[in-house]
Order: structure tokens, then C-alpha cells, then sequence
């Protein structure tokens, strides 16, 4: 993963080069959207109405090649918005996972919750674009900034009032969260040996101050894991594949919130795999 990283970074450096000479941030400042009043995915995540889930459109990754290349954005965002979800999170990086920035404009135009942009920012210019498509919060992978980085590019999104989901994957990520980093999103995944373990994500958990937000990444296919990291103090999930990977993800989100209510009702239901 560190490899796929540099590369991603590397190939993120010349796009975003090529970007700004395409549309300057002066131009991205005057678009319609740029000034809307945006939503709150701390909020959404602690309204008690919703789920608590992030749901991803995503139609590829470099480990898993294409996951779901036929699923409509509009259709497939709207359907979890629709059964409870609290954030959206859209893939808009092109080369490696198959997304877009139309992709964020096409959930944006259907969907009144909070939508995530996910993508591998590097660059103020990237976070203004997110202003400029209509996205309510951005994504800091620190494992790819240093701390002066996220501090920086963290503090450029909040001026602009965004929300930043800072990704750490260990103890020593957790020295570059800052007041401007109010999400901390803990990935389950070990990116060396790609295995997920909940438990480390617990042990995490307990290191970062209270007043932040917590959101537990990846590997959650199964809505009793849900609520095992609800009562560990989680307060979001960011789930991506385990929808995308089905025929009609909608239909899988709704099927997997239903699960969930049912458990938290103290209902007993099967696993529904993953």
C-alpha cells in the first residue's frame, strides 16, 4: 500500500498541476456552489434519526480492480440517503478509483445530507474544487501529509467552512490531529498486511480527546460490528465496498439498516456476509 501510495501521490502532484492551469482558484471561488450554506457531517452523525453510516460510491480501487462499473451515482446516493444514511462519501480521483467530480455534483444535485469528498488531498487548490462541487467535507490521509501539512491544509478547509475527516492508521498519526481536524476516521485496515482488526481501532480510540468525532474505516460488514463500535464510542462508519460490491448497492443498504435497527431494537438476526 505504501508503494500504491507514493504513486498515487506522485500522480496526484501532476493532476492537480495541470488542474490549476485549466481553472484557477479565483475562477473555482465565483462557481454557484462555492457559497452554499453547508451541511454538517458531525451533526448528521450524532442525530439520533440517522444511521451514523458514511456510505461510499465507489466503482474501483488498486487492490480490487472494478467493483460495480453499471451503478448510477444519482440512483445508488439517493437510496442511501434515503434509508438513513448519515454522510455520503464519492470517490473523485479518476486514475486509480474510476471516479469523478461530476460524480460528487451528480450526488450533490439529488442529496440533502452531508457528502465527503474521497479523494488524496495535497494541495489548498483540491480543497477549494471540493468548495466549488458542492462538498461539505474533505479527507486528510495522514499517512501521506506531514504534520505541518495537516495543519495547514486543514485549517485552509475550515476557513472555507468545510469539515476535515483526518484518516490515521496508528498511535503516532494521532500527533498530527489538530482543532481544525474535528473527524478522526480510524482505518481497521493494517495497510501492510491489509487485515482488519477492530481491536486495534479500539485501542486507538482511546487515545484521541472526547471533543473529536470518531469514524471507524473499513472492513464493517456486518451490522453487529456496527454496534459493537457504537458502544466502543464511535460515532460514524465509513462503509464503502460492501455496498458497491453488490448488484444494486440501494437495495444492500437498506437491507443492511434494517439489520442494524433490528439488533439495536434487541432483535436477533442472522450475519448477512460480506
Amino acid at each position: 500500500m505504501k508503494n500504491i501510495l507514493s504513486e498515487i501521490v506522485a500522480h496526484k502532484k501532476t493532476e492537480v498541476t495541470e488542474r490549476k492551469k485549466m481553472r484557477g482558484v479565483d475562477e473555482l471561488k465565483h462557481s454557484p456552489m462555492f457559497s452554499r450554506p453547508v451541511y454538517s457531517l458531525r451533526a448528521f452523525l450524532k442525530n439520533p434519526e440517522r444511521t451514523g453510516i458514511i456510505a461510499e460510491f465507489k466503482r474501483q480501487s488498486p487492490s480490487k480492480g472494478v467493483i460495480n462499473d453499471t451503478a448510477g451515482v444519482q440512483e445508488v446516493t439517493s437510496a442511501y440517503a434515503r434509508n438513513g444514511a448519515s454522510g455520503l462519501s464519492v470517490l473523485t480521483d479518476q486514475q486509480f478509483f474510476g471516479g469523478s467530480m461530476d460524480d460528487l455534483q451528480q450526488a450533490r444535485a439529488v442529496n440533502s445530507i452531508p457528502i465527503l469528498r474521497k479523494d488524496f488531498v495535497i494541495d489548498e487548490y483540491q480543497i477549494a474544487e471540493a468548495r466549488a462541487i458542492g462538498a461539505d467535507v474533505i479527507l486528510l490521509i495522514a499517512e501521506c501529509l506531514s504534520k505541518a501539512e495537516v495543519a495547514h491544509l486543514a485549517k485552509y478547509a475550515t476557513d472555507l467552512g468545510l469539515e476535515v475527516l483526518l484518516e490515521v492508521h496508528s498511535a503516532e498519526q494521532l500527533e498530527k490531529i489538530t482543532p481544525d481536524t474535528k473527524l478522526v476516521g480510524i482505518n481497521n485496515r493494517d495497510l501492510t498486511t491489509f487485515k482488519v482488526d477492530i481491536h486495534r481501532s479500539m485501542e486507538l480510540l482511546k487515545q484521541i480527546p472526547p471533543e473529536y468525532s470518531k469514524v471507524a474505516e473499513s472492513g464493517m460488514d456486518d451490522p453487529a460490528t456496527i454496534i459493537t463500535l457504537k458502544n466502543a464510542g464511535f460515532d460514524g462508519f465509513l462503509i464503502g465496498e460492501h455496498f458497491m460490491k453488490a448488484e444494486n448497492p440501494g437495495s444492500a443498504f437498506e437491507a443492511f439498516t434494517q439489520a442494524l435497527r433490528n439488533l439495536e431494537a434487541g432483535q436477533h438476526v442472522p450475519h448477512t456476509g460480506g
